[in-house]
């Protein structure tokens, strides 16, 4: 029967050391025709023969698309199963997704023996490979936290790391004729790779049904499995025998075995590039065709992605088993199906969690395009009645870890990162919500310019620029949602409206510091500054004296000029040890004497202990986050609050807070200069008066909350959404105050009667 897979092609290639660069030329001549799929047999004891995993990994660095495999490796001449499986993690990633395992149990064993390997009778080999697999898969699970142990008869692992996970949900295809193998194919294989030329007349069907029969008695879908088959032949003008003749014979020859037997891919055993490309030119389209024809459908030359060179996705028992109850899987939408993430896939270990936050998400949509969104939004609105949450996420950074949940829906515009200059003269630029800001810092300064954005280059556009931006220019230039002069969004009902000071002015309001309640942002335009040269100082001072350096530098970077912006960390005290503040600076200056007077009135605050002051780039400075995925675990608990001037009452409190063990990170964000030049209700970010914005991190176990409750919120006037984790009301209300809260739900009333958009940023109605 057909199983409903689309047709593929491979090539089987000889491992062939004599040239030495054979093997690897007919490899990229098979991607240039176009196959799916090249494969090398694994018999490391013919002397002629390259080793077949050395080679799969050259190949691939000499390749771009074309998806490998070994045909098949030889498993008890490779490495010890949990091995193995990072192995083929490893060159899966560094492929991009490319690689295939295939295994076998050890064929010739009297040569196995004679290098080396181990000897096993036929029955042992099988009860081998099972075990082998329950490892390698539980290797790869990155996203299962609990003991991996597995005590098997000839492999075992107790105790051992899980990961990395694949870039893409490995098949494990097992080759093998005899029973015993045809039902461990059935009971725990992904594929059956057999070679025609070992299989008498009938045998194939015969033993693909017994495949079958297992699958099924495992509780398996046999559409699972998928079916490859290595085949020879050679094209002539007469015809007659099996696979010898025109193409024509080929399909009609091949047709039985797809539509009656469900092969679906096909792996030509050839070395000779004349016949690669025949066979890709003339059989492969003609077979499709053939099958179209046979089965009443289009045909179909490349697919979805999830499979070997496209390929329809068709997802296990195992995988479809970690389906979170409540989501309509098999209703998510077309455009959107391909890249989607559910809890059994290889990718998700990488997505379910955020920077600060553990997440366990029913289902990450990755849309790439502003329609893609719509699609995934009304896809979240039809489950939101049914009260599974939605996160939005550009690139999982926030602190407050709202862009990730339980059980729920997660977008994710991480995927969205294109950067264009719209007009150079006024510096107009349009950037895609899943960039990171080291990205627009890399992309803005060989025109000579750049755009104040936090502190830390992995956060992604989207979260930030619809919250407000508190970055290293701030007081020079302002937040980052002051640069905004238009905004893509999709709303809640699916549509994609263009904001601007013209157009939806409401919502262009809105989206500078509410945004994430009003939609999912698609593009922003932004008008950047010219910036240069900058002075960065990193500075570290003996605050044994806490409260008075904090007044200290509190009253040096309110009275400086506006091209000095500067952050303050600073932590509790240690046994035996004082406590160090570290003062960051950026001077928007390319000259040194410059950056030193502005520094110098800092001087006298405390004894310094450590400085390094360097001109540099904005850049430089916003390039220090590192590419690797978020994999947090837990719950974080932040707190924040703005406030105007350091006076001596906050210093004497934060000094008392910190004195009490509640928090491991403070932090103190220059705000002020260029900030208050916009008017408190311009913008969703009415916290215009503010001098800095305070910030702490900590556990209900150090009391955090009541601590800051006691000693810090008696001098905040609000708070700064994108630090802060606490929900509901109370914490709408700190982040908007009055009228500001009142003017964003009657927006959102208007734009998401239904609340659809309420996980990211809560503004109740």
């Amino acid at each position: 029967m057909h199983y409903g897979r689309p047709l593929q092609f491979g090539t089987f290639i000889t491992p062939s050391n004599d040239p030495p660069e054979t093997p690897v030329r007919l490899a990229q001549f098979a991607e240039q025709v176009g196959f799916d799929l090249v494969t090398f047999q694994d018999h490391p004891y013919q002397p002629r023969f390259h080793d077949t995993w050395t080679l799969l990994t050259w190949v691939a660095a000499q390749t771009e698309r074309i998806h490998l495999a070994g045909n098949v490796l030889n498993l008890p001449l490779q490495r010890q199963p949990a091995v193995l499986a990072r192995a083929s993690a490893s060159l899966d990633l560094l492929s991009g997704g490319r690689f295939e395992l295939a295994l076998g149990s050890g064929g010739f064993q009297d040569a196995i023996g004679a290098i080396g390997g181990p000897k096993r009778t036929p029955g042992q080999g099988v009860e081998a490979l099972a075990e082998a697999i329950e490892i390698i898969r539980g290797t790869w699970d990155a996203s299962d936290r609990s003991y991996f142990g597995v005590e098997g008869e000839y492999y075992s692992v107790a105790g051992a790391k899980r990961g990395p996970a694949p870039a893409h949900d490995i098949p494990i295809w097992i080759g093998g004729l005899k029973p015993r193998m045809l039902r461990l194919i059935g009971r725990l294989g992904d594929g059956w790779l057999p070679s025609l030329a070992y299989l008498q007349p009938g045998e194939y069907a015969e033993s693909a049904a017994r495949i079958d029969e297992a699958a099924l008695k495992a509780g398996r879908n046999p559409a699972e499995i998928r079916r490859l088959l290595n085949i020879g032949g050679r094209f002539s003008p007469a015809g007659g025998r099996f696979l010898d003749g025109p193409a024509e014979q080929w399909v009609e020859q091949l047709l039985p075995y797809v539509v009656d037997d469900g092969a679906d891919t096909f792996i030509l055993a050839s070395d000779d590039p004349g016949t690669m490309q025949r066979f890709i030119e003339e059989v492969a389209p003609g077979l499709r065709e053939a099958v179209a024809r046979e089965l009443g459908s289009s045909p179909d030359a490349s697919g979805t992605a999830g499979d070997v060179g496209g390929g329809a996705r068709i997802r296990s028992t195992a995988q479809l088993a970690k389906r979170r109850d409540g989501i309509d899987y098999d209703a998510v939408p077309a455009s959107l199906a391909a890249s989607a993430i559910e809890p059994g896939d290889a990718a998700y270990a990488r997505v379910r969690s955020t920077y600060m936050r553990g997440g366990a998400p029913g289902l990450v949509l990755q849309p790439t395009t502003a329609a893609e969104v719509a699609d995934a939004v009304g896809f979240a609105r039809e489950h939101a009645a049914a009260g599974i949450p939605l996160g939005v996420r550009s690139a999982g950074h926030g602190i407050s870890g709202r862009s990730t949940n339980d059980g729920g829906i997660i977008i994710d515009v991480s995927r969205m990162r294109e950067m264009t200059v719209l007009d150079e003269a006024s510096r107009l630029v349009r950037i895609e919500p899943g960039a990171r800001w080291k990205d627009v810092a890399a992309f803005l300064e060989p025109h000579g310019w750049a755009l104040s954005s936090g502190d830390y280059g992995g956060v992604g556009v989207g979260g930030l620029a619809t919250a407000g931006g508190i970055g290293w220019l701030v007081r020079e230039h302002g937040l980052t949602i002051d640069h905004l002069r238009a905004v893509e969004l999709v709303l809640a009902d699916g549509s994609i409206v263009r904001t601007s000071a013209t157009e939806h002015p409401d919502l262009f309001w809105a989206v500078r510091g509410g945004g994430a309640a009003i939609g999912v942002a698609t593009a922003f335009e932004f008008e950047v500054d010219e910036v240069g040269e900058v002075g960065f100082a990193q500075l570290v001072f003996d605050a044994s004296d806490t409260a008075a350096f904090l007044q200290a530098w509190g009253d040096w970077i309110v009275d400086s000029p506006r091209d000095v912006t500067s952050f303050l960390l600073i932590g509790g005290s240690r046994p035996g040890q004082p406590r160090y503040a570290q003062v960051m600076a950026m001077v928007d200056s390319p000259d040194p004497d410059t950056v030193i007077e502005r520094l110098q009135p800092l001087a006298a605050a405390a004894p310094l202990v450590g400085q390094q002051v360097q001109l540099t780039t904005y850049r430089a400075v916003i390039s220090n986050a590192s590419d690797e995925t978020h994999s947090a675990e837990g719950e974080p608990l932040a707190r924040t609050a703005v406030i105007g001037r350091i006076t001596p009452e906050f210093a004497r409190d934060a000094e008392a807070f910190l004195d009490s063990g509640a928090t491991y990170f403070f932090q103190l964000r220059a705000m002020g200069g260029a900030v208050h030049d916009v008017s408190a209700d311009a913008t969703a970010f009415a916290h215009r008066d503010a001098e800095f914005s305070v910030a702490a991190m900590g556990t209900q176990a150090s009391r955090t909350d009541e601590r800051w409750a006691e000693l810090i919120e008696p001098h905040s006037s609000g708070a700064y959404v994108s630090f802060d984790t606490r929900r509901g009301a109370d914490a709408a209300a700190r982040a908007y105050p009055g009228d500001t809260l009142e003017r964003l739900r009657a927006i959102k009333a208007e734009v998401d009667p239904a609340g659809l958009f309420r996980d990211n940023a809560e503004v109740a109605l």
